[in-house]
Formats: structure tokens, sequence, C-alpha cells
């Protein structure tokens, strides 16, 4: 049985995603009783208050809690997490070591998902300890399979890789969102300037999922003194890819500071 300690919208997107390859034997403890209900609902999964039930009765444990609390609920937990349990945090900037600090079992995996993984469009990074067999791996790349894909790295990157994917949807958003507005300043309804946007970021990114590099595409559009060159111009004077670059630096430092905390 697989068992989340927490029921947000992290764990849902992973039960949306599990549910829907027919993976059924799934126990999520969240102690909010309307969603417990709703995720009982919708998803057809057993659900409890009791963290130490769910880390109890199931054999593959994801802990699917904020940073700030995972030290709380390791706690918690320790002394019904055996050595034969598997145990996947995805929490944010939560090193191996501070699991191996607390519990038992050596059975362990960091996981940084992103919000993707709703649609099932999610990229998940993995990092596992050596000790894990073949077949634990096999079972958490299941879970993480059924929402997108999965890349595993060794865990010197995990931050990195937090500001990039993790964060990176809000990043992303954020762009969206401000060719939209300014799509809106420009005369164009607020509605059609959004889809115009959305559609535009798809398509891109589906034309680089064939392999053709960023540059490449950047390239294809652009036309010597044309309008992109023009957009351009503007982007690269105003700094764009400094910004983005400090933006990531921020972020894998603030995922340093919530690992460091334990």
């Amino acid at each position: 049985m697989i068992g989340f300690i927490g029921g947000g919208n992290m764990a849902e997107a992973l039960i949306k995603g599990m549910t829907s390859q027919g993976m059924r034997d799934i126990l999520v403890s969240e102690p909010r009783k309307e969603r417990r209900r709703f995720l009982e609902q919708t998803y057809r999964v057993r659900t409890t208050p009791s963290n130490r039930e769910a880390a109890a009765e199931c054999s593959l444990i994801i802990l699917a809690v904020k940073p700030q609390n995972m030290s709380a609920v390791l706690d918690e937990i320790t002394d019904v997490v055996t050595e034969d349990k598997t145990v996947v945090s995805i929490a944010a900037g939560i090193p191996l070591s501070s699991l191996e600090e607390k519990l038992r079992t050596r059975k362990l995996v960091r996981v940084m998902p992103n919000t993707p993984a709703i649609v099932q469009e999610g990229m998940s990074v993995l990092s596992l300890c050596e000790c894990l067999p073949g077949k634990e791996i096999a079972a958490v790349r299941e879970v993480f399979l059924s929402v997108g894909k999965v890349l595993t790295l060794p865990e010197r990157h995990m931050n990195a890789v937090t500001a990039v994917s993790g964060s990176g949807p809000a990043f992303i958003a954020l762009f969206v969102e401000a060719m939209r507005d300014a799509g809106v300043h420009l005369g164009l309804a607020k509605e059609h300037a959004g889809e115009l946007a959305v559609q535009t970021l798809l398509g891109t990114a589906r034309l680089l999922e064939t392999g053709i590099s960023p540059e490449k595409l950047r390239e294809m559009v652009t036309s010597p003194g044309g309008t992109t060159a023009a957009g351009l111009q503007v982007f690269d004077g105003k700094g764009l890819k400094d910004i983005t670059a400090e933006a990531l630096l921020a972020a894998l430092k603030r995922a340093e500071e919530l690992g460091a905390r334990k």
C-alpha cells in the first residue's frame, strides 16, 4: 500500500495520476475533515487523520508536507517507520540526511515534482539513497511517471532543480501574465490577449520538445530589422537573462535555507 502524509495540492496531483493509471491501494493522512471527504469521494482512496496510522500501514510512504513541518512529522512517525519501508520526501530543500537522522529505514528518496503534475505534464527529479533496491526504485518511478516525466540526478543538484523546475512554473506564469497585460495595454481584450499568450507558450513548448534548441528557434522567428528583433533588443537592454539568473539563484538560496533549518 502507498501512503501519503499530507493531502494537499501536490499529493492530490499524484493521487489523480496514480488512480488514472489503475493504482488504487492508497491511504492518505490529512488533518482536515473536509479535505479527507473530498479525496475519498473524488478519487476513491482511503483517508485517516493519523500520520502514524498511514506510516505504520503502508510500505511506501510519501511525505507531502511543507518543509517547515517536516521535523515534527518525522518525530511523530519515527517509531513506526521500520527498515523495510521506503520513504519519499517531496518537501523543497529537505536533504536525505535529515530523513536519515530520524528514521530507521535507509530506503529514502528525495523528489522535486512541479505543479504541472496536476495535468499529468509534470517534471519530477529523483535523488536516491544508494542502498535502494531496484524493485523499490521502480515503484517510486511508477508513481511519478503517472504525472509526467522523471529524471534521476545526484542530490547535490536538487536545490538547483527546485529553482528551475520547482519554482519555474510560477516564473513562466509571471511572463505569460506580463504578455497578457501588455497585450491589453496594446488594445486587445484581456480574454484574447490571454489566449494568444497561453497558446503561444504551448506551441513553443511543443516545438522545443522536438529537439530544436531555444537558440535555433529564436533565430527562426527573428528576421533582421523585424518586429521580433525590436522586441528582443528591449529584453537584452533590460537584462532579461541576468534577471532570470538572479531569480533562480534566489530560489536556490531559499531552498538551502529551508534544508538548513531541518
